[in-house]
């Protein structure tokens, strides 16, 4: 402070200061008060909506607003199901335009996941997006620039990297547990889901749907992958769909994917509509090794699905068989990616979960049909924080 300062100007100053300090203080205080909880508009209320209410219901941090779908009915039935006071539209406009709200769900169909999610963020609205956040790697990137110019966040499913599963093979890895990692393996598919044709549709296909699962654990296991090369095919060139009859199929029903994480680590990835398991989907029971990790010193197996696990088998002795480990959720869900996120606004904290990594593997997945209709290796561009924790 100036030392020629009167009395006069010090209170004057001082006075200032104090004013400024208590305004400061208001603002943080109002701040807080209004994320204390975070009003959530869904828009999507098909079948997996009926995952994504309970849990979102579940969290004191969360209220649950507004409910879109361009089957307005269906917008209706849940809010009558799960005794919602939420306000109801039939398409996004009138949603923007409505109740006031803080973060946007998308729970749509794969193909408009991208310009929903574009106009949701044009009008100030956080968003947590079911996978694919978008339908090009373009438009990904276009969306977290928009995002970021606009100080909100964006991320995209799935949320496996919130298991504790991941997190004990995470560790394993990081520790060096495996010893020197040289391949992995990355498997999920099931005979294909007969209630919608998007899945079928261009836009659609078993890698957004059912592989980027794997690619998600893998890339964020191992590091981001530095090239792909990959074949695609359509197996059955038509479905029958629940509501449609025959639908023709246009996008991929089955790839293989090999991946290059540098340091002679290659990922190896499959999925598909033409895989018979008695299991379809459903995690229960299930004791596939859907992830496999070698290294030469141990190998790790995990059982069930990466987004719904049963536990690690941890390989590491000569003499004893292997360990069974993580074997309960811990209170995981694969549908907490919402709540978990939101809970992250509210509390000012940085969740596991992580946009750049959700852009990474649209890359991979754009890249991996590039690379097998080009019939040639495809060098990846983006990257993200590795390890991610």
């Amino acid at each position: 402070m100036d030392q020629n300062l009167t009395r006069k100007d010090f209170l004057k100053y001082t006075s200032a200061a104090s004013a400024a300090m208590l305004l400061n203080a208001l603002h943080i205080h109002a701040e807080e008060q209004h994320l204390s909880t975070l009003k959530i508009a869904i828009i999507g209320c098909g079948s997996v909506s009926n995952r994504y209410i309970p849990h979102l219901q579940s969290s004191s941090s969360v209220e649950i607003v507004a409910l879109c779908d361009i089957k307005y009915e269906r917008a209706l039935e849940q809010k009558k199901q799960y005794h919602l006071s939420a306000e109801t539209y039939n398409n996004i406009e009138a949603m923007l335009k409505g109740v006031a709200f803080d973060m946007m769900v998308t729970l749509t169909d794969m193909q408009v996941h991208g310009e929903l999610n574009k106009k949701a963020l044009q009008a100030g609205k956080h968003v947590w997006s079911e996978k694919p956040m978008a339908n090009t790697y373009a438009e990904g990137k276009a969306l977290l620039a928009l995002a970021q110019s606009k100080k909100l966040k964006l991320w995209g499913a799935p949320a496996v990297v919130n298991s504790p599963q991941f997190a004990f093979m995470n560790k394993m890895i990081q520790e060096g547990k495996l010893g020197r990692i040289a391949s992995a393996h990355g498997q999920y598919g099931h005979t294909g889901p007969t209630w919608s044709a998007f899945f079928y549709e261009k836009g659609g296909g078993s890698m957004p749907d059912l592989g980027v699962y794997n690619i998600a654990t893998l890339t964020a296991l191992l590091g981001p992958a530095k090239s792909i090369m990959a074949m695609t095919s359509i197996v059955n060139p038509s479905r029958e769909i629940d509501n449609r009859g025959v639908v023709k199929v246009e996008a991929e029903d089955n790839a293989h994917l090999l991946l290059d994480h540098g340091k002679g680590i290659i990922s190896h990835i499959m999925c598909g509509f033409n895989y018979f398991d008695p299991h379809g989907h459903e995690a229960k029971g299930q004791q596939l090794h859907s992830i496999q990790i070698f290294g030469d010193k141990a190998n790790m197996r995990l059982i069930g699905y990466d987004w719904e696990t049963n536990g690690v088998y941890l390989d590491d002795s000569w003499e004893t068989q292997a360990k069974l480990y993580e074997a309960e959720t811990g209170g995981y869900q694969w549908q907490e990616g919402a709540t978990k996120v939101a809970e992250s606004i509210v509390g000012n904290t940085s969740p596991k979960i992580n946009v750049e990594h959700a852009l990474h593997v649209l890359e991979i997945i754009e890249s991996a049909r590039k690379s097998s209709a080009e019939g040639k290796k495809i060098y990846l561009t983006s990257s993200f924080k590795w390890p991610l924790f």
